[in-house]
């Protein structure tokens, strides 16, 4: 290999890292996070589980600032099946609410509805057991619906709005365009997209891959 072959080789490796970086930084391109089954407690329902007074043990910092995956973790117990040891996140909230997916509702028994997280209103109640008691929650087991995480500068950027719909393209074997992705966007947020464990593994997609908002116009 000559000189001159070596420059062009040199020349192309440089011009493909370049795309691929300026890929990477574009505004539409997001960060994903999947979330496996989950749980957000009150600290009434803290204090039932727990023993009063019980703050949980943050050991694992989470994308979004101020949010940890806890030491903790307690039983849930369906109607027809449960699953062990399901991961408390913090800080504690208003009010409880299990995530799960669809696959996860039909071993527990249950048809938990795909909603935003937070809207509790119309779903199912489950039982947890934690160490020191266990609670019967009336609502909130539910299946999150598909969501995008954006700071204010990402949403001005790409003339996208608070509550808006978004779809998002994939790649790889599996490229899967995902329609119905709600926008929620906050100077709090750092910028990911969360999908369940059902949805990724169909997508064929893991941790901190990267995807493509193709906002609806």
């Amino acid at each position: 290999m000559n000189e001159n072959e070596k420059k062009v080789i040199e020349q192309i490796v440089i011009n493909t890292v370049k795309k691929l970086l300026d890929e990477k930084e574009s505004p539409n391109r997001v960060v994903l996070g999947i979330s496996n089954k989950h749980i957000h407690l009150s600290q009434a329902d803290i204090d039932v589980l727990f023993g009063k007074g019980y703050e949980l043990t943050n050991i694992k910092d989470l994308k979004q600032p101020g949010q940890y995956a806890a030491k903790e973790t307690v039983k849930v117990v369906g109607p027809k099946g449960c699953f062990d040891k399901v991961r408390i996140l913090g800080p504690a909230r208003p009010e409880s609410q299990v995530e799960i997916s669809l696959t996860d509702a039909r071993s527990l028994g249950l048809h938990a509805p795909v909603c935003e997280s937070g809207k509790l209103e119309g779903t199912p109640g489950i039982t947890l057991e934690g160490p020191n008691g266990k609670i019967t929650l009336d609502k909130g087991v539910m299946v999150a619906l598909r969501h995008i995480h954006m700071p204010l500068d990402i949403a001005a950027k790409l003339g996208i709005k608070d509550k808006d719909w978004v779809s998002v393209e994939t790649c790889g074997v599996r490229k899967t365009i995902f329609c119905n992705v709600l926008a929620r966007v906050s100077d709090k947020f750092d910028y990911e997209m969360h999908l369940d464990t059902d949805e990724a593994n169909a997508a064929g997609l893991k941790n901190d891959d990267y995807l493509k908002i193709i906002p609806n116009r």
